[in-house]
């Protein structure tokens, strides 16, 4: 590979680094990977170009918008020019930026030359991004493909990662061998391991399947990154007599959107799997607390399910396990198939994005009223769903009509006493970071997960989104929370301010502004 792209931009060590390791592990893929580059960088500059244009970072003191241009104000007199941003927008493309008139193509440099706090490492993790994500861009077959036939290759469709976030293909510890033998978009066939744990030794809630269990032991599946990174292929304190990952036959599996999540390729329940790295945002471990209150959680939720009309389906926690490690555990979770009828398919939001389907505006218009209607509800009775594209999912008819809702994955939900009290219902037994009457942060994880992502990005831009937010909300009876939403402006994650704030716990917030819908603040629609 030359020291420059098609376009002449110089590349990255990261960037050299995966060709170089292209070139012995699979070096059929080496010119599909240079072809990338350029696009896999205007993809991630595009995303942290919105981050800049939207998100509260303390040294971007002021934003000009002229014709054609947004000018940023930086608190040490520089100006760094580019083009307007939309914040929904997920084909905008961005090629440059200009930092006091200095032309800037890489996400990483460009945070390098801005010299902010913690920007040596958010940059570094912008440079793996880009070069993992041309990678993924580099995997894929040439010329159409037909419709996945199952949900698992559904999954594997979705190549870009976060449709939002600069980090959406950053993957630090995964070598380029590894990413191609364990990420859904190069749709390998990955062997889970199975760790032998003795059962006085682990926190099991739920039910355990006899084929996972070996006499008075518990066999904890294992993702194989973690058994060579993590568990080292050794046993783990309370593994019997020192047994490996290696000591039972392990399990095949596909990998999904999550990647540390698996569809065993002969049926079954997904597993979910502990990944001790970080990817895009967080580190992929699996904590106690999430074992403890996984089989409350799931009762929970799918007794909730059953005041929806059939409209909603929560997938259910099989079981849990883990030898009081987060870096050993693993969560069996019924497979959203279940919930599909003769000639019916379920699909995440996620994997929706390119299709026929959300190109036609009735269609998106049929599904925000259903996303919306369902999940306000929902929050309504007391439970804010994370529902952004991958935790959502939309079972369609064989015409492709928007039927229903699934929703799998409980471990972020937030639940309100008050709220559940309000309407008569029980309040699970439970304490910790699930339980809140918070009505900010309640309203934030469904309105930044649902509303600003799983539909905003499948619109894929502020005009789209506004008239499907539109036509949905005059559908939606009125409430506190409908009220809220239509006043504006709409909360995200200020996933490039946390990224650039690693002492600061929890979640940071941006607000975006609000799509044309003519909702917003000063409407006297609705």
């Amino acid at each position: 590979m030359g020291s420059f792209t098609p376009t002449g931009t110089p590349v990255s060590p990261a960037e050299e680094a995966v060709a170089a390791a292209l070139a012995v592990v699979r070096p059929g893929l080496g010119s599909a990977y240079e072809a990338s580059l350029d696009g896999a960088r205007a993809a991630v500059l595009t995303r942290l170009w919105r981050a800049l244009a939207f998100e509260p970072l303390p040294w971007v003191v002021g934003r000009e918008h002229g014709p054609g241009s947004l000018t940023l104000r930086l608190a040490d007199g520089r100006r760094l020019e580019g083009p307007p941003a939309d914040p929904y927008a997920t084909a905008a493309h961005v090629d440059e930026v200009r930092l006091d008139g200095r032309v800037h193509r890489r996400a990483a440099r460009l945070v390098e030359a801005l010299g902010v706090p913690h920007g040596a490492a958010f940059a570094a993790e912008l440079d793996d991004s880009t070069a993992s994500l041309a990678l993924s861009r580099a995997g894929q077959p040439a010329g159409p493909q037909e419709e996945p036939a199952t949900g698992w290759e559904w999954e594997q469709r979705v190549v870009d990662g976060h449709p939002y976030h600069p980090n959406c293909r950053s993957r630090p510890g995964f070598s380029v061998a590894e990413q191609l033998a364990y990420a859904p978009e190069h749709r390998p066939l990955v062997e889970l391991g199975l760790l032998p744990v003795r059962a006085e030794e682990c926190l099991v809630t739920g039910e355990w399947p006899r084929e996972l269990r070996d006499g008075r032991r518990i066999l904890v599946p294992v993702h194989p990154w973690q058994a060579r990174h993590v568990l080292k292929g050794e046993g783990r304190a309370g593994a019997s007599n020192g047994a490996g990952v290696t000591a039972h036959p392990g399990i095949a599996a596909h990998p999904l959107m999550a990647l540390r999540t698996l569809a065993p390729a002969d049926g079954g329940a997904h597993v979910k799997t502990a990944l001790s790295t970080r990817l895009t945002s967080s580190v992929r471990d699996i904590s106690g607390y999430s074992i403890e209150t996984a089989a409350v959680v799931s009762a929970f939720a799918h007794a909730l399910s059953a005041r929806l009309d059939g409209r909603l389906h929560i997938t259910r926690t099989l079981g849990a396990a883990t030898a009081h490690s987060p870096d050993l555990a693993a969560v069996l979770r019924e497979p959203p198939e279940a919930y599909a009828g003769p000639g019916e398919r379920v699909v995440p939001v996620a994997a929706l994005a390119g299709t026929a389907l959300v190109r036609s505006a009735s269609w998106r218009a049929a599904f925000a009223r259903l996303a919306l209607s369902v999940c306000l509800r929902v929050l309504d009775l007391g439970v804010a769903l994370e529902g952004h594209g991958q935790n959502l999912l939309v079972v369609l008819s064989p015409a492709g009509e928007p039927l229903r809702l699934v929703y799998r994955d409980l471990a972020d939900i937030r639940i309100s006493p008050q709220r559940l009290a309000r309407h008569g219902l029980p309040v699970p037994p439970l304490s910790g970071r699930l339980i809140t009457d918070d009505e900010s942060v309640l309203r934030r994880k469904l309105f930044g997960s649902l509303v600003a992502g799983a539909l905003a990005s499948t619109a894929g831009s502020a005009a789209a989104f506004g008239e499907d937010l539109a036509a949905a909300l005059d559908a939606v009876p009125p409430t506190a929370d409908t009220e809220a939403l239509r006043a504006g402006p709409l909360p995200v994650k200020a996933l490039t301010l946390m990224r650039l704030s690693p002492g600061v716990p929890g979640d940071q917030w941006a607000e975006l502004p609000y799509p044309p819908t003519g909702l917003g603040p000063g409407s006297d629609r609705g």
